[in-house]
């Protein structure tokens, strides 16, 4: 199957999913880029962000500054004149306007027409033009002769300082033009006379409370960086999932594609293999058993024989490959019935009982008496059994021993194992041979006849059954291979049916070890 990556993948096939996951990827991407220390550099769209950040904190505000500058106003209005409050309550009301007119606008303009420099140039400038109409306002009432008079400056000066410094904190050149200006006018209108009038305290707090300010400016604003860091990162990694989803999705797509077009591969080749194939076998055999008269050349006997096991061979891997297709389709049809285990093991034993004596192999059984009837497909079971026990033959080297047991399990269920004394599998090659047309190196070493299907094959069958297949093996030990069927397929004593009429000899005592070559 095409293999599918990140780099793979096209918007038309994931779809809207895709569009947003790049959407919030290349954004991530480009956020992640710029570090906290490098918006002085002037990184756009880091820039962008933060300049977001002032003005949305600078138009929700609107409100509370205009409110506070009403308190002020009120409060300035007992030391100077009504007249002269009301102007500069026009002033600063308009100059917050202004500068939540250019908030609004800028959170409305498109990413690509900002012009960053230019837009953060018109925020530190209206902020600086706020400080100075705040620095005003502390002039005059510092002024006054009354000794209050000092200390509602010094407390308007806090609370502008206070609110500037969380408003603007994303532009620290903003702290700056906001804050400086009532600085100064601390540090003129308050001068202090002498030592012992007080107002060096007054002077010093100003000053300490500007410079902590400023310090809990550049604090918020280092954590504004942070959490658009973590914004970045998250959207990186929302991104990355989505992409992984829609890879995901497309794998899948292509996969159920392309196993269909296995299946319907599968079908037609083997409509198309089988059709002549049966042929070439029908006439082969004709040609073997030499119905029409004898051959005038003796070696044309041999040739036909070599054809017709030929066909075989090939008849039975079309087999293996459309039931192995099939079983991981998930298409294969149990038929299921009452099957005696102990029985099918025997008549596979039996069938293979000649293949062992020719290669001086014994074969030794023991069956557990009283076993019951499973639910199963005798098919299927009796495929499995033939399976092992043909590979335990195979590997077994002459003079060897193959061992079969048939019993209950611990929890109910019953179990076929079968132990041969052949030189076992390296651990490593266990996973080669589990899988599709895999062979180890023992059977590329002998020349081993075998397409690498029955064992895939015989852990499709069992599990299908919802059994178990375990493969244990050691070098120079042999191996042991152990078929378990659950405890839900055993069937009761008083729901057994009759037995079934035995396929071919019937089983002989139980626990009852018999040798291949007796």
């Amino acid at each position: 199957m095409t293999d599918v990556g990140a780099e793979t993948t096209r918007p038309e096939h994931g779809g809207r999913a895709f569009a947003a996951a790049s959407a919030r990827r290349d954004a991530g991407e480009r956020l992640h880029e710029s570090k906290p220390d490098s918006s002085v550099a002037g990184h756009r769209d880091f820039d962008i962000a933060l300049l977001r950040l002032f003005a949305k904190g600078r138009s929700s505000s609107g409100p509370a500054m205009a409110a506070l500058s009403g308190v002020v106003a009120a409060i300035a209005a007992t030391w100077i004149s009504i007249a002269v409050v009301l102007a500069w309550m026009c002033v600063n009301i308009g100059a917050l306007s202004l500068a939540h007119r250019l908030a609004v606008r800028f959170l409305a303009a498109p990413t690509a027409d900002i012009d960053v420099r230019r837009q953060r140039r018109e925020f530190i400038v209206t902020e600086t033009v706020q400080g100075l109409i705040w620095a005003v306002i502390v002039c005059l009432v510092s002024q006054a002769d009354a000794p209050a008079a000092r200390t509602a400056a010094l407390a308007m000066l806090l609370l502008v300082a206070a609110a500037n410094a969380t408003i603007t904190a994303s532009i620290p050149a903003a702290v700056c033009g906001a804050l400086t200006p009532m600085a100064l006018t601390i540090a003129i209108f308050l001068r202090p006379t002498s030592f012992s009038d007080g107002t060096v305290p007054l002077i010093a707090l100003a000053f300490g409370t500007q410079l902590y300010f400023m310090l809990l400016a550049k604090k918020l604003h280092a954590a504004s960086l942070e959490a658009l860091s973590f914004q970045a990162e998250k959207d990186e990694l929302i991104a990355e999932l989505e992409r992984a989803k829609t890879n995901s999705d497309l794998a899948r797509r292509r996969a159920e594609e392309a196993n269909l077009a296995k299946s319907r591969f599968l079908a037609t080749m083997s409509h198309e293999l089988r059709t002549p194939l049966n042929a070439i076998l029908g006439f082969s055999e004709v040609m073997k058993g030499e119905l029409f008269g004898s051959h005038i050349v003796a070696s044309y006997k041999e040739y036909s024989s070599d054809i017709h096991a030929s066909g075989q061979h090939l008849l039975m891997l079309i087999n293996e490959i459309l039931d192995l297709s099939r079983i991981e389709a998930g298409r294969f049809d149990l038929k299921e019935e009452a099957v005696d285990l102990a029985q099918v093991v025997e008549d596979c034993r039996h069938l293979l009982a000649l293949r062992a004596k020719k290669r001086n192999v014994a074969v030794d059984e023991a069956i557990e008496p009283s076993l019951r009837r499973i639910w199963a497909d005798e098919r299927a079971v009796r495929q499995v059994a033939l399976n092992l026990l043909s590979n335990a033959v195979k590997f077994t080297p002459p003079g060897g021993t193959i061992k079969i047991k048939v019993g209950w399990t611990s929890s109910g269920g019953q179990y076929f194992s079968v132990r041969d004394s052949g030189p076992g599998i390296p651990e490593e090659e266990i996973p080669v041979i589990m899988s599709s047309f895999g062979r180890g190196a023992l059977a590329h070493k002998n020349a081993d006849e075998g397409s690498g299907l029955g064992l895939p094959i015989v852990k499709g069958l069992v599990e299908l059954h919802g059994g178990a297949f375990t493969l244990k093996s050691k070098l120079h030990e042999g191996t042991e291979v152990t078929v378990i069927f659950p405890s839900g397929r055993v069937m009761e004593a008083a729901a057994r049916p009759e037995p079934l009429a035995p396929t071919s000899k019937p089983r002989r005592g139980a626990r009852r070890e018999t040798s291949a070559a007796a």
